[in-house]
């Protein structure tokens, strides 16, 4: 069979459920699918596991951990991908997520509970950062909006059943067995990936190593770590210096991991980092206090303000398989700002919600709307993304992507408890707050909508 020289074989559309590609589609989705059931299923049960094996004030490195490794390992594996194809940095993250696992499962103490989430992080950077490359050299241009709807797809069923089958089996079996129950699901699911993921030829990119990469990586790390302890420290010349050192890193550190030109939005790659970064700052800005603006802010239940999230969740899916006809019909640049005015509009509606005059169902549509625009426009940044990547250095591109997107999410939600941290005098104050909040992120898809003058305007032939 013919190649391209990316190494894509040659075939014509409709082919991932076709052939031996089937089974490296089932396993994307299956490996990513585990992952985000990770996600939303551990959390549910790490209270528990808190619970029992004590350590409470240890509760929230079981996160933090995972993220600065996440990041890690998104890093090295996207470069890995390049020199050395998929099949390597995808079956290292799979060894490492599922060790992780392993750790976690039967950790005697809540430290070994941290370690194991550590373990984890390296080896969940890894997968995500390598299933976009797999998709780029995997599958044919024509198949590869369709296939990057269904990695968003992916993460849909976890979203709203993973939280309840956490609870479940925490109560039921027993917190360990959602660690080890996760971890026999990944070894099957990536069992079916390994064939096809070999036979995708890697890249022509026979540069060496880049420890300097690697050491930038480690030291973004240090830096967020930093930030994150800043904020809770009482004496305000620590937290001025925590501030300065961990933000110091991070600006050293940002220019060798990104590619040049990303903070001007430069034309092509540059610009889809960019725009990435300020869409994850926009949409989670707003996504992770819905819930808060409901109960604390509105009174509603928890379960109301769940709704509200679950609209967001099934949305973004049909946002993704928007992008799959979109970008067949129109310039990516036209389908970003789609998605980007339908972001806006989701989260003008949800500043009205803040309104106690305004009915509070309207959020649920709202923050649907909001979360279509993120799934048309995640997915058409990925498939831009990976049409813009120099040849041989679309691991790179992807881990840039990434990073762009968790750090954005990071200083979403920090500056939004900063901002809330300031409320003062029940829930009118908290509602304050919440809008102040609101109307920056509006702000930021309006920074993102210039941003995205730099995407590829070519219509489809």
């Amino acid at each position: 069979m013919a190649t391209h020289a990316k190494g894509t074989p040659v075939t014509t559309k409709g082919t991932i459920w076709h052939g031996e590609r089937r089974f490296l589609t089932m396993g994307l989705l299956l490996v990513v699918a585990g992952t985000a059931f990770d996600a939303l299923a551990v959390s549910t049960a790490l209270p528990v596991t808190a619970r029992e094996l004590g350590g409470l004030s240890l509760y929230g490195w079981a996160f933090s951990a995972f993220a600065l490794t996440d990041l890690i390992g998104i890093v090295v594996a996207g470069r890995e991908a390049d020199r050395y194809g998929s099949f390597v940095p995808f079956a290292a993250g799979t060894v490492l997520f599922v060790a992780g696992l392993l750790i976690a499962g039967s950790a005697p103490t809540m430290a070994v509970v941290i370690i194991g989430r550590a373990v984890q992080g390296l080896g969940s950077g890894a997968i995500v950062s390598v299933a976009y490359v797999a998709v780029g050299r995997g599958y044919p241009e024509a198949d590869k909006p369709r296939m990057l709807a269904l990695l968003a797809t992916a993460w849909v069923v976890p979203g709203l059943i993973g939280p309840g089958i956490g609870g479940v089996v925490a109560e039921r079996l027993g917190w360990r067995w959602i660690f080890l129950g996760l971890a026999i699901f990944v070894v099957l699911a990536a069992a079916s990936a390994v064939v096809p993921m070999r036979r995708i030829a890697p890249a022509a990119n026979t540069s060496p190593r880049d420890w300097q990469r690697i050491g930038a990586a480690i030291a973004l790390a240090c830096g967020v770590t930093v930030l994150q302890a800043a904020p809770q420290q009482h004496q305000p010349w620590l937290v001025a210096l925590l501030s300065l050192s961990g933000g110091g890193l991070l600006v050293v550190t940002l220019p060798r991991l990104l590619p040049r030109g990303t903070w001007r939005a430069a034309a092509g790659l540059p610009a889809v980092v960019a725009l990435t970064a300020l869409l994850h700052l926009a949409f989670f800005g707003v996504d992770s206090f819905v819930p808060l603006a409901l109960t604390n802010g509105r009174g509603q239940s928890a379960t109301f303000a769940g709704l509200a999230l679950t609209a967001s969740t099934l949305c973004w899916s049909v946002g993704a398989r928007a992008q799959e006809r979109g970008v067949q019909r129109f310039s990516r640049r036209a389908v970003a700002w789609a998605g980007l005015a339908s972001i806006g509009l989701g989260i003008a509606l949800v500043l009205l919600v803040l309104q106690p005059s305004v009915s509070v169902w309207l959020v649920i549509p709202a923050w649907g709307v909001g979360g279509f625009g993120m799934g048309l426009t995640y997915t058409t940044l990925t498939l831009t993304m990976l049409g813009t990547a120099v040849p041989g250095h679309e691991g790179e591109a992807s881990s840039a992507t990434e990073l762009a997107g968790m750090l954005s999410f990071a200083l979403a939600t920090g500056l939004g408890g900063v901002i809330i941290s300031m409320a003062h005098g029940g829930a009118s104050a908290l509602r304050g707050s919440l809008a102040v909040q609101f109307t920056l992120m509006l702000l930021a898809v309006g920074v993102a909508a210039l941003a995205a003058r730099n995407l590829p305007s070519d219509s489809p032939h």
